[in-house]
């Protein structure tokens, strides 16, 4: 049942399992202390040792007595037992050293829980169970870890290793980030030492030397702190900087390995995020937390280096306040949580008041329901007030008992310190110093004991990159075949295609068609019919669902890639240019290229022209996208940039639609020549009516074939086509 709050703060209620449980242990533990109270062992000395034995004893013996009812009545019988014991047992001689540690003294205790009179004993059991009900009343209900969130656990674990691997080779800069940082944090701590000496000598009898010395090492450790603590974060930027372009580099690359479907399915934002927010993160995630952590461990064990040597006691004395504030701490984020969550439901749930009054004010209106409306408002407001006070009242009591602790610290310090002092085993100056490091220690010990599961929370932006990383292409392994001659001789047989996004809409239905080496072959059809396709799965950026594509007689994708798309070159309707110049723009993709080959490439794609009317030539910049450039101009470029390769196939996707008459005609003789196979795939009819066969494509299926003159005698599709045209 859930308060009014919205917020289930009650302790889990005791189960009739845990009352079988406690008569026999707390009968075990009497008859336990009873068995010590008349053996010889209740003639021995008191002593705080054998206080500690004691209740040593008697933890493992109701320890293993749990264990033995545990298995009989299920191991989730104890309900929280096994933590309870601990403080039932050890407490007593725990209350007494800390006792005797702060009076300074080593005095025995008073007595023995086994000497002691039954009203003790049960006012030990019962103020036991009260702190017990107490801790079960202010911590929230903890789950139990579900198969998924271990699951989920080492998952994590793993990405930290992965990143890990990944971080290796920036190692030389890490580990001389950590020799810096281990010397900036040695020198910041030598500096509340060598303060308290200066206090020391100024308080005595002066002594000029020794201040002097003293201001001058304090001078050198400052001046060395800082210039290491500069070189350690230059080192760790440096460490950062390197991983974070290794990662990017290792993923970009890793995604232009991915087949086409997977650039259909993912946006390009997300992609775009991945490179740039994401692996920032993950390069940060390892120098930065490594910084922090290196920082605190060593800053922690420095200052309990000169803390321990100062005082062995008031050291002792300053870790009493960790375990409180770290419990205090964990119970107020628990809550604190619940709250927060809490409050934006009863937001939410008033926004959603609000909502529905407006939206149908004319039927609240025609009901006469706005007093009814403003009295669900004015509820709804009066429980998010109540959520709001909770929560300030929560951690005004959360502040008011960490202000209590400190000062209760300080006051306990100073009282034991000046003990000390009075004794002769501290000086001031030692008390001073002591104090300056006790401020800070308690800080690093905080932040090791969380910074391990912030690592592992923060490594999670890692987990959308590793799955890119990881995804494996759905296209068969890379061919290896690289012939020295090929004759472009082309077979699509019973080619049936479905993209993945899309597996019940068939694209193309069993085509089956020959190109030939010297043939100029057309693709007609209405818009839909699969002609884009077609090109698509003879470049190679798909594979067929069924049937057979074959290049010269062999699979299309036994052939290794980049000798693939140089025997096999596209060009598209709208050609798609990059930043850079003219020549960048025709040479894309090969490794080396003439110049003498790039200007025939120009001069048989009609671009000389124009090129030559550029400020810069070859050289002039086309812009991003080739914006710089008419869209006629962009498609001769693309054609440039297919003839520079000297394809044997090339296909050509309305490749002239932006050209004119007369350039198109010059162009034909020099592109459709040379013994090469083409496609030419063309809405404007009149620029396919020379091609040795012509393929009519609707819905997916080869529906006519012939030349111009048979296909116009036929009477069928091409023939609607031509009229069509011929009309508009």
């Amino acid at each position: 049942m859930h308060s009014q709050t919205g917020l289930d703060c009650k302790g889990p209620t005791m189960p009739p399992r845990i009352l079988l449980l406690c008569g026999p242990l707390v009968l075990l533990d009497l008859t336990l202390l009873w068995l010590l109270k008349v053996t010889p062992w209740a003639l021995l000395p008191l002593s705080l040792p054998r206080l500690w034995i004691e209740g040593v004893l008697r933890l493992g013996a109701l320890w293993g007595a749990l264990g033995t009812l545990q298995g009989s009545l299920g191991p989730k019988a104890g309900g929280g037992l096994e933590g309870l014991l601990p403080s039932l047992c050890l407490s007593p001689p725990l209350f007494l050293s800390l006792r005797a540690l702060v009076a300074r003294t080593s005095d025995a205790p008073p007595s023995l829980m086994a000497s002691s009179s039954w009203s003790w004993l049960l006012l030990s059991y019962g103020a036991v169970a009260l702190s017990w009900a107490l801790w079960a009343v202010l911590s929230p209900p903890k789950a139990p870890a579900s198969t998924q969130e271990k699951e989920r656990g080492r998952e994590l674990r793993v990405m930290v290793r992965r990143l890990l691997d990944l971080s290796r080779p920036d190692l030389p800069w890490l580990v001389g980030a950590f020799l810096f940082l281990t010397a900036a944090v040695i020198g910041e701590t030598t500096i509340p030492y060598y303060t308290g000496r200066v206090i020391d000598i100024l308080g005595g009898s002066f002594e000029p030397e020794a201040f002097v010395s003293t201001i001058g090492f304090m001078c050198l450790f400052s001046l060395g702190s800082s210039v290491s603590a500069g070189c350690r974060g230059s080192l760790f930027m440096v460490a950062m900087s390197r991983l974070n372009l290794r990662l990017r580099q290792i993923l970009f690359s890793s995604l232009l390995r991915q087949d086409l479907e997977f650039f259909q399915e993912t946006k390009t934002g997300e992609l775009n995020s991945r490179i740039s927010s994401d692996t920032s993160l993950m390069s940060r995630w390892l120098p930065l937390n490594a910084n922090v952590f290196l920082r605190s461990l060593i800053k922690a064990l420095g200052l309990y280096g000169f803390m321990v040597p100062l005082s062995p006691r008031l050291t002792l004395l300053s870790l009493l306040d960790l375990p409180l504030t770290l419990t205090a701490e964990k119970v107020y984020n628990s809550r604190n949580r619940a709250v927060l969550q809490a409050i934006q439901e009863a937001v939410a749930a008033a926004g959603q008041v609000v909502r529905e009054a407006v939206g149908a004010m004319e039927t609240v209106r025609s009901l006469g329901a706005e007093q009814e409306e403003a009295r669900r408002y004015e509820a709804a407001l009066e429980r998010l007030r109540l959520l709001h006070w909770r929560r300030d009242l929560e951690r005004a009591l959360y502040l008011l008992f960490r202000r209590a602790l400190q000062l209760g610290m300080q006051v306990l310090m100073l009282w034991c310190g000046l003990k000390q002092i009075l004794a002769g085993d501290l000086t001031r100056g030692g008390l001073i110093s002591f104090l300056l490091y006790q401020e800070n220690v308690g800080t690093y010990v905080k932040t090791l004991v969380y910074i391990c599961g912030d690592m592992l929370s923060n490594v999670a932006a890692a987990e959308k990159v590793f799955g890119y990383l990881d995804r494996e292409p759905r296209r068969p392994p890379p061919g290896k075949l690289a012939p020295e001659t090929l004759r472009g001789h082309v077979e699509f047989q019973d080619v049936t295609f479905a993209y993945s996004g899309r597996p019940n809409d068939t694209v193309l239905k069993g085509v089956t068609f020959t190109l030939r080496p010297g043939e100029v072959t057309a693709l007609v059809g209405p818009n839909g019919a699969g002609k884009s396709t077609v090109a698509a799965l003879l470049q190679g950026l798909y594979q067929p669902t069924a049937g057979r594509l074959l290049l010269d007689g062999q699979p299309l994708d036994r052939y290794r890639h980049r000798y693939l798309h140089a025997q096999v070159s596209v060009v598209a309707q709208e050609p798609v240019l990059f930043s850079g110049s003219v020549r960048d723009n025709i040479t894309y993709g090969l490794e080396s290229c003439r110049e003498e080959e790039v200007r025939a490439a120009v001069r048989d794609a009609c671009a000389d022209g124009f090129v030559a009317d550029l400020a810069q030539g070859l050289d002039t910049d086309v812009g991003e996208k080739g914006s710089q450039i008419a869209t006629g101009e962009k498609q001769r470029l693309a054609i440039a940039r297919a003839l520079v390769r000297h394809p044997k196939v090339l296909i050509l996707d309305e490749a002239t639609s932006a050209l004119d008459t007369e350039c198109e005609k010059a162009m034909q003789k020099s592109v459709l020549g040379g013994g090469r196979t083409v496609l030419v795939i063309a809405h404007r009819l009149g620029t396919v009516q020379k091609a040795d066969q012509i393929l009519v494509l609707e819905e997916g299926r080869v529906v006519e074939r012939g030349t111009h003159e048979q296909l116009l005698e036929l009477r069928g599709l091409y023939h609607r086509l031509v009229q069509r045209e011929l009309t508009d």
